[in-house]
């Protein structure tokens, strides 16, 4: 069974912030010297390989399950051509926007907005940085700098990619409780900005080694699985389906190559829900 923080006390959560094992502490000058290279999938493809088939990889995309083709992209992807992406069959996209509580993606304003006015739904995520700031202070930062949502029906709910750490130790230096509870913080504070619950982009490996399989978050948090192969494979503690899978780190695309769970009418009113 794995760790559930919804049945730890609020007793316990104020013990571990008083002892720093909730939150570590914050880093007075916190390195984002890899901030433009860090990306949705970018850790999980050094740390568990890039998978997959060579067509799966450069083929045209095509929907997987019956679903709606999609993309990720950041800074890394520079100016994106949208007209040609919605021509390659991209009918939805996530964009980074933020990392920690310190960088911001300089290419944010074209791609979010370019994509939007090309015809895709799109979303924002926010590159998780547990090592330098709680999860309230980054869930906030991601807010404020292009993470919001509105019931337009052309937007996501922004979602939190949590996965390897590119500065250090795999799991930040957090152990399963801490980053649990860093991880219902940003999430719970998201929620409570602009009514829905941030999705979670992650691999079933990192997941289950830094929660230590917890199983609280599946209930409301929807998925956005990274698996580099012709198969989803086993999900993460938690989840029993998910939103969206990132299958491949290059394609058709720009950038890495996703696919949602249902077609394009059913992406279009997930968007539209007041609360998941």
């Amino acid at each position: 069974m794995g760790v559930d923080v919804r049945r730890w006390s609020v007793g316990l959560a104020a013990a571990l912030v008083a002892s720093g094992l909730l939150v570590s502490p914050a880093v007075a000058a916190a390195d984002y010297s890899q901030a433009a290279d860090t990306y949705a999938g970018s850790q999980i493809a050094k740390h568990e390989g890039h998978g997959g088939t060579a067509s799966a990889r450069t083929a045209r995309p095509r929907p997987r399950a019956g679903g709606a083709a999609g993309h990720d992209v950041s800074s890394y992807q520079g100016n994106v051509d949208w007209p040609r992406a919605w021509s390659a069959g991209g009918r939805f996209v996530y964009v980074k926007a933020t990392e920690g509580t310190g960088y911001v993606n300089p290419r944010f304003a074209q791609q979010y907005n370019g994509s939007y006015d090309a015809g895709m739904i799109r979303g924002a995520y926010h590159f998780a940085r547990p090592d330098v700031s709680s999860g309230a202070a980054q869930a906030n930062y991601f807010v404020d700098h292009g993470g919001g949502w509105s019931s337009d029906g052309r937007t996501l709910p922004g979602a939190l990619d949590i996965e390897y750490n590119p500065y250090g130790e795999t799991c930040y230096g957090l152990g399963p409780v801490a980053m649990s509870w860093w991880l219902r913080d940003f999430s719970d504070t998201y929620r409570a900005r602009i009514g829905r619950f941030p999705a979670i982009y992650t691999s079933t490996s990192w997941w289950n080694r830094c929660t230590g399989g917890n199983e609280g978050f599946g209930p409301n948090n929807p998925l956005w699985v990274a698996r580099y192969s012709d198969d989803v494979g086993p999900l993460p503690a938690g989840w029993t389906h998910w939103m969206v899978w990132q299958f491949a780190d290059r394609g058709a695309l720009p950038g890495d190559q996703d696919t949602f769970e249902g077609p394009a009418t059913r992406l279009h009113d997930f968007s539209m829900r007041s609360m998941v």
